[in-house]
């Protein structure tokens, strides 16, 4: 397959943005990488390296640093949006002025905007219309494990099939591969509602409850997300997939997790404000929570681990407690 030579914009220089730009370089794709700290971006082309989120892993030379936004989107088609969901509207808008007929958006970024409870594709609606292409990257993967090369395989999700696959295409290497679907709202839930169910696995773990607890908290999680998916439109088979089930197992059981990290310490003890300070990057699940609690009630659904999350985040329920809610629930069947 054969693709555009011009180069692509990846907004958003944090761990996650800067390793799919190290991706797409190594596949000889220049990639204009733009942030929103100028003296961040001053020092990754003063050091050829992101110290602050991805330390000892090169820049490719194929990689262009730009402090002026304008600068990134000159000459390019394809935009690549990674940044936290509370900055999706930001960049949306500041992007607008600068798109042309050929323009074609991609966003790697998770979660669900606050307070509105929206997805990022019906922000992109409002902010851009329906007049761009637009393609989702989601799945299980940790920024440190794509940019040091290690096997992954991730999710495009896209109504434009033909941008779906030309950039699944653009991202394919011998360590890195990527499915297409066409459930967009699929994938976002399984990219947003895997982040609560994240933070109760940190806290299972964290109050000692060991490998059964994980595991059943891990599986009936699930049956939530499906729950969720199901009255929102999602696909089954979506959320049994990498954007859903992948996305879910990796988040809940591996210590790269920002969210598993955050409800550890939760459970020992530390407050929400302590816990975001120790982990000292975006917690994409402490937001999500709210989100996707203020959307479960709203369609009544039952969601009982995201509820017993969301009453320690924000009413101050101590997680032994939200533990011992959760086990008093009354008896059955299991589906």
């Amino acid at each position: 397959m054969t693709y555009s030579t011009l180069p692509i914009a990846v907004l958003g220089a944090g761990s996650w943005g800067t390793a799919l730009a190290i991706l797409l370089a190594n596949k000889q794709i220049d990639v204009n990488l733009w942030g929103h700290d100028k003296s961040h971006m001053q020092q990754l082309a003063e050091h050829r390296e992101n110290r602050l989120y991805l330390p000892r892993i090169a820049l490719p030379k194929h990689i262009s640093i730009h402090l002026e936004l304008a600068q990134a989107l000159k000459n390019v088609n394809d935009i690549l949006i990674v940044v936290p969901s509370h900055a999706f509207r930001q960049v949306l808008t500041a992007i607008k002025p600068y798109l042309h007929q050929n323009s074609r958006l991609l966003y790697a970024t998770k979660g669900l905007e606050v307070p509105s409870a929206k997805f990022m594709h019906e922000i992109i609606a409002e902010v851009l219309g329906d007049n761009f292409p637009q393609a989702l990257l989601s799945g299980p993967s940790f920024a440190k494990e794509v940019a040091s090369g290690l096997p992954t395989a991730l999710t495009i999700a896209s109504p434009h099939t033909e941008f779906a696959e030309q950039i699944a295409e653009q991202l394919h290497n011998h360590y890195f591969r990527a499915y297409t679907n066409t459930d967009l709202i699929g994938t976002e839930i399984g990219g947003t509602v895997k982040n609560s169910l994240a933070i109760a696995a940190g806290i299972s773990d964290g109050l000692g409850f060991g490998a059964n607890s994980l595991s059943a908290l891990i599986t009936r999680g699930l049956a939530e997300m499906m729950r969720f998916g199901q009255v929102l439109g999602a696909k089954s088979e979506t959320l049994m997939g990498l954007a859903g089930m992948g996305d879910l197992v990796l988040t809940c059981t591996d210590n790269l997790s920002r969210n598993r990290r955050f409800g550890l310490l939760l459970a020992q003890g530390k407050t929400v404000a302590q816990a975001k300070q120790a982990i000292g990057q975006e917690v994409e699940g402490y937001a999500t929570t709210a989100m996707v609690y203020k959307l479960a009630q709203a369609h009544q659904i039952e969601m009982p681990i995201v509820e017993q999350s969301y009453q320690v985040l924000y009413q101050n329920l101590s997680p032994i407690t939200a533990v011992d809610h959760l086990l008093s629930r009354a008896q059955k069947a299991e589906n």
